[in-house]
Parts: C-alpha cells; sequence; structure tokens
C-alpha cells in the first residue's frame, strides 16, 4: 500500500476496513459507501471506524479494498451494498482502478481515482 493522502474523518455510522466511504451528514464526516451511484471520496483503512469515532480515509495513492465480486487488473471499481469494490458499469460512479485480480471476499490494491463511468 503506498497512499499518498490519508485523512481522518468522523465516523457518521460503523465503517468497516477496506471500504468505500462517501459524505456523511455533516462536514468532515464519511460513512460507508452503499451503491454504484454514491459519491465517493475514498477507501477507509486497515482498522475501519466505530460511529461517532473516527477512520483513515485513503483519498489518494494505491489503497486496499475488499471485493464483492470478481475482477480483473484494470477494471474501475465503484461500491456495492456493503462498501465492498465491484466491477463499475458505465454511467457509475467510481472509487479506484484494480491494480490486480481478485475475487470476493479478496482485499487487493487499488489505485485511488474518483470519476464517472
Amino acid at each position: 500500500m503506498n497512499t499518498l493522502l490519508t485523512k481522518s474523518r468522523d465516523a457518521g455510522a460503523d465503517v468497516a476496513p477496506y471500504r468505500f466511504v462517501k459524505p456523511g451528514g455533516s462536514d468532515y464526516a464519511v460513512v460507508q459507501a452503499a451503491a454504484a451511484s454514491d459519491s465517493i471520496v475514498g477507501i477507509s483503512d486497515s482498522l475501519g471506524g466505530s460511529s461517532g469515532g473516527r477512520v483513515d480515509v485513503h483519498k489518494i495513492g494505491i489503497g486496499q479494498i475488499e471485493l464483492g465480486g470478481s475482477v480483473t487488473a484494470g477494471d474501475l471499481l465503484t461500491s456495492d451494498a456493503d462498501g465492498k469494490g465491484v466491477i463499475a458499469a458505465t454511467g457509475n460512479r467510481f472509487g479506484a482502478v484494480a491494480e490486480v485480480d481478485g475475487v470476493a471476499g479478496d482485499i487487493i490494491d487499488a489505485m485511488v481515482s474518483l470519476g464517472v463511468a
């Protein structure tokens, strides 16, 4: 993992480790992403965070994401209902690019990259 920018944020709800996060209900708060249409802002670190506590969010560089399905290196990744990385379809927001192949449950390296597929 080679992150260039990691920011500590308020956890607006429980955030599991290695999950996509989106803006929470207040400034500088995040919650776990839950859909391909969510505005992903980064990936939670290996500790995640408890509601009301803090969570470190990888914003730039290579982070790690838990997969919710099979991916191939180079695939654009978006969030499934649990904040796990899955392949982004055209029109989906994405939060990372897979660095390696993987299957559901794997934790892989992914380049944090935000956009719309």
